[in-house]
């Protein structure tokens, strides 16, 4: 039975995760979690999950939790430190690290340093430090295994194959929620539009990303991490359908693609039994006749800014994602509060790099020393 660590019980991913334990519950044991303020179904997971540990993000939620929980014989912390502590509790084997933001950065670190194997859905982790994360990893032969739909399909094409013959991955998009509208169309766009995804159930902050491709962006930085792959090597196709979930290409012009139902279960199980595959009855099979057609289009970097942001600060490298990022996370959150426009996030998105003085290869203290700045940056804009 492999002890799982959970970080982000409650959000859409961490949700997923739970079931793929729930539906195995002689193969992995959840010892382990955290969640930020939704206390109620935190603690829901908690009397069905029995962890030995949880985190919390503040001190109102801890004092909600433990008058929730007062017969529950489990220990509840909150704050940074006890993040961490969730991420490498005793007798962890995996982290499921599922939060959203560059707060999953830290206990990534700190788990690699504990030989904990890395179930990585916090695409940030990687696009803030991704030098940092993969030097350390490659330190402590700790294993990397992604979550993401996009990047758990091109791990799995990559399997038995030489990447010395790589020609080029090819991560597919379904273009979000404004897909099929023009840039014009988009002034006016209402949080409750952005939030409507037309494939995916995700969390809020992903969605919004969806909608304005930075979410795909930042997946074409990870890839590079992931498969110490040239982002010359990396293209992004549009397929609406999510059918085809990424492809690769090898030298004699062959592609091998992975396919299935958008069903976020099916990678993140992946990662928890690889190299080993279980059953997963509760994911609807894919009947290619039903689906029909498959669509695909050629990615408009002119429509689609922040794809071009990302791609232009993974060139650059050093502190110039986590640029890409802060801003982005400060937008969005803007964003979604009705404090700006849809539009307006790529617009501060590209004054905090324009305004950036890059950092070529940046420690730790650094990166976070940006991160902060760049924040506070974008605060100001907005204000």
């Amino acid at each position: 039975m492999k002890k799982i660590s959970l970080l982000g019980a409650t959000g859409s991913i961490g949700i997923q995760t739970l079931d793929v334990i729930a539906a195995h519950p002689e193969e992995f044991k959840l010892v382990a979690m955290s969640f930020g303020s939704n206390y109620k179904s935190g603690s829901e997971i908690i009397k069905k999950f029995k962890p030995q540990f949880v985190a919390v993000k503040d001190k109102e939620t801890y004092d909600h939790l433990k008058q929730e929980l007062s017969g529950e014989s489990v220990k509840i912390d909150y704050g940074q430190e006890a993040l961490i502590e969730a991420a490498v509790f005793d007798g962890v084997e995996i982290l499921v690290n599922a939060v959203v933001g560059s707060v999953g950065l830290i206990p990534t670190l700190k788990a690699i340093e504990n030989k904990i194997t890395i179930a990585l859905a916090n695409k940030e982790t990687l696009v803030t430090a991704g030098h940092l994360v993969t030097e350390h990893a490659k330190k402590y032969n700790v294993d990397i295994l992604p979550v993401d739909s996009e990047h758990s399909a091109i791990f799995q094409c990559l399997q038995g194959e030489n990447v010395k013959s790589i020609e080029r991955l090819i991560v597919t998009a379904s273009g979000g929620s404004f897909r099929d509208k023009k840039r014009e169309e988009l002034v006016d766009v209402t949080v409750e539009q952005a939030l409507n995804h037309p494939n995916w159930s995700m969390g809020a902050k992903i969605t919004i990303d969806s909608a304005t491709m930075m979410n795909k962006g930042l997946e074409v930085i990870e890839a590079h991490w992931l498969f110490n792959m040239p982002y010359e090597k990396i293209d992004v196709l549009l397929h609406k359908e999510s059918i085809i979930h990424s492809l690769v290409e090898f030298h004699d012009r062959s592609i091998i693609a992975q396919l299935g139902s958008p069903d976020m279960r099916v990678p993140i199980q992946y990662a928890l039994t690889y190299p080993e595959r279980l059953s997963l009855p509760e994911v609807k099979g894919l009947e290619l006749w039903e689906v029909g057609k498959l669509h695909f289009e050629k990615a408009d970097f002119n429509r689609f800014r922040c794809l071009q942001f990302a791609f232009d600060s993974g060139k650059i490298g050093g502190t110039m994602p986590t640029v890409l990022n802060a801003a982005n996370e400060e937008a969005v959150a803007a964003f979604l509060k009705g404090s700006i426009k849809f539009l307006q996030i790529e617009e501060f998105i590209e004054r905090a790099m324009d305004k950036h003085v890059c950092i070529a290869q940046p420690g730790l203290e650094q990166i976070q020393e940006v991160d902060q700045r760049t924040r506070k940056f974008v605060q100001t804009l907005i204000s």
